[in-house]
């Protein structure tokens, strides 16, 4: 491990990881050091996640809790400050996500939606704060391609995905002169077990012939941007929303 993938510092809250892209983030910071709130609203997931990183010799903490709820992620944050010390990061990857087009966006579905994209990455940032330290700190948001794309039937993740990109460049510019870095990762097609129940293997060939690097994203790699952001080699970069597509947001045709 470099002196650059060193994170034994670090105490970072997940949100969203008991499977997919949350999980393999909190399993990378584990590895590299950190010790990692495994937040899932789903208890066996977050308890799966958690038993993997000790099992790997990392620091982990379960944590069952509904990101939507304000409370609830103030309790996670100092559950894990109490375990582990002061907050040194969060990020945001818990997401309530249903396609369809807008003719048929349902209120109870968009409220679901901005309750767990939106106010949980409030809440998130909330609970960072009011439980870290002196040093500094880091946000990492997960935002899309989509907020950048004209893409049917997305109306409502857009609407979330283009408020988080949105929130991480105001945030940095707020939260910079207290020593808080904001950035956010928008990964590309990633075929995660919450993706799959969603997009077909049809969607996900279109998806694949998009991207000029002729393939689907993998979990991990998604993790590997998101711990750069947490991590050293990230402490000059603010308001970022780093592109891990594949290249798919800058394709023309």
């Amino acid at each position: 491990m470099t002196m650059s993938e060193n994170l034994t510092s670090q105490v970072v809250l997940v949100t969203g990881a008991g499977r997919g892209i949350g999980a393999a983030t909190a399993r990378l910071l584990a590895a590299r050091g950190a010790s990692v709130g495994v937040l899932d609203i789903d208890g066996d997931l977050a308890h799966a996640t958690t038993e993997a990183i000790t099992a790997a010799g990392g620091k982990a903490l379960a944590i069952v809790a509904d990101a939507s709820d304000r409370q609830a992620v103030f309790d996670a944050a100092a559950a894990l400050a109490g375990a582990h010390g002061p907050l040194t990061g969060i990020v945001n990857d818990a997401i309530f996500i249903r396609y369809g087009p807008i003719e048929g966006v349902e209120e109870e579905v968009l409220d679901r939606m901005f309750a767990v994209g939106i106010k949980g990455a409030f809440w998130g940032v909330q609970a960072l704060l009011a439980h870290r330290g002196d040093q500094p700190a880091s946000i990492v948001n997960l935002a899309s391609p989509v907020a950048d794309l004209g893409t049917a039937n997305t109306a409502s993740y857009t609407a979330v995905k283009g408020a988080i990109v949105a929130l991480t460049r105001q945030l940095a510019v707020e939260l910079g002169p207290k020593g808080v870095r904001v950035n956010a990762v928008a990964p590309g097609a990633v075929p995660t077990p919450g993706a799959r129940a969603i997009v077909d293997e049809a969607g996900y060939a279109k998806r694949r012939a998009q991207t000029p690097l002729g393939r689907l994203g993998g979990e991990d790699e998604i993790a590997a941007a998101i711990a750069f952001l947490i991590g050293p080699d990230a402490s000059f970069v603010t308001g970022e929303v780093l592109h891990a597509d594949g290249g798919i947001t800058v394709k023309s045709m």
